[in-house]
């Protein structure tokens, strides 16, 4: 059952005695919630940083916009998958998707509440994320986060890349940020760190390199750093890596973070296993707990999707790979 006001009231209030974290409203669809803007409301009253995550549906109005603007919001982040409506509707499998998600930013740049695009990388659209880009520019969007397939729930193994096609990838949005006018973060991708801090360093401790990601990221990861709560109350260390920890229901935000084991070892650099756990920047980076847990069963895995191999790890001779896509 769905966790009634009372109840998402208190789990406000329970983040909140974190310090200072973000919160974000997503989904599914928060605007489905009645009383969706009553509780931005109250996490901008209470002092939390405050995002919501609207999906673009008939909901999403430019009435709706300036509700979520007028309760303090500090930003609405809205998806965009394809370069075009064509490519995105088809990705979303909505028509109209498209054209809703442009009102929805476009509605937002007039009253100025700062926006956010989520882009998920796959095989669909990792040949156009150039033009994406260009949307992302042209649509005054604040933050590009890029999100990297975890193969659960409808997503689908073939539309994932590869190893080496996710450095190209690293490789894009590395050169596009150095000149664009808006912050790139990844999600699901803790390897871009790694990948960022490996360019400094080639370059040296003067490179224009976005130091301010690494910083700003550095060591977050599923259950470090973070935490997801589901609409019925399951503790998650991320909405990709549906292990709980609990229920806020019987169990405080806190004690779940803070003290069970799932939580503890998700934290410990030093458990991780294979070369992950050798990995000299494994508290920097860590690879992605979910798509461990996706792909191998086994949450303290190797990133199956890293391509890098310290030097201390004796690399397989042929790394399993899926089928080639053609990337940026």
């Amino acid at each position: 059952m769905e966790l009634d006001a009372v109840q998402a009231r208190e789990v406000i209030r329970q983040v909140k005695e974190f310090g200072d974290p973000l919160l974000v409203f997503t989904g599914g669809d928060p605007l489905k919630r009645a009383d969706l803007y009553e509780l931005l409301s109250e996490s901008v009253r209470a002092g939390l940083r405050t995002t919501v995550t609207p999906s673009a549906t008939p909901l999403l109005t430019a009435e709706a916009v300036r509700r979520i603007h007028g309760c303090g919001v500090s930003r609405m982040a809205v998806s965009l998958d394809g370069a075009d409506e064509a490519a995105h509707d088809d990705f979303r499998q909505v028509a109209g998707s498209f054209r809703q998600t442009l009102g929805a930013l476009r509605a937002a740049a007039e009253i100025g509440l700062e926006t956010q695009i989520n882009t998920t990388v796959t095989r669909r659209n990792v040949g156009t994320l150039d033009r994406i880009a260009r949307l992302v520019e042209e649509e005054k969007a604040r933050l590009w986060s890029v999100f990297f397939l975890v193969v659960t729930g409808r997503a689908q193994l073939e539309d994932d890349l590869t190893a080496a096609e996710y450095e190209r990838v690293f490789e894009f949005l590395y050169r596009t940020s150095l000149t664009a006018p808006f912050d790139i973060k990844t999600t699901e991708a803790q390897h871009y760190r790694r990948y960022l801090a490996q360019q400094r360093k080639k370059s040296g401790a003067k490179s224009s390199a976005p130091q301010g990601i690494i910083s700003r990221q550095a060591g977050i990861n599923d259950g470090k750093g973070f935490l997801f709560i589901s609409h019925t109350g399951e503790i998650f260390p991320s909405g990709f890596l549906a292990v709980s920890a609990g229920n806020v229901r019987t169990t405080t935000l806190q004690e779940a973070y803070r003290t069970t084991p799932l939580f503890q070892v998700l934290r410990d650099s030093d458990a991780l296993h294979g070369k992950c756990g050798v990995c000299e920047y494994r508290n920097l980076c860590g690879g992605s707990r979910s798509r461990a847990f996706a792909l191998t069963g086994d949450y303290l895995e190797s990133d199956p999707r890293c391509d890098y191999y310290p030097l201390t790890y004796v690399a397989p001779s042929s790394p399993p790979q899926s089928q080639p896509a053609s990337a940026v």
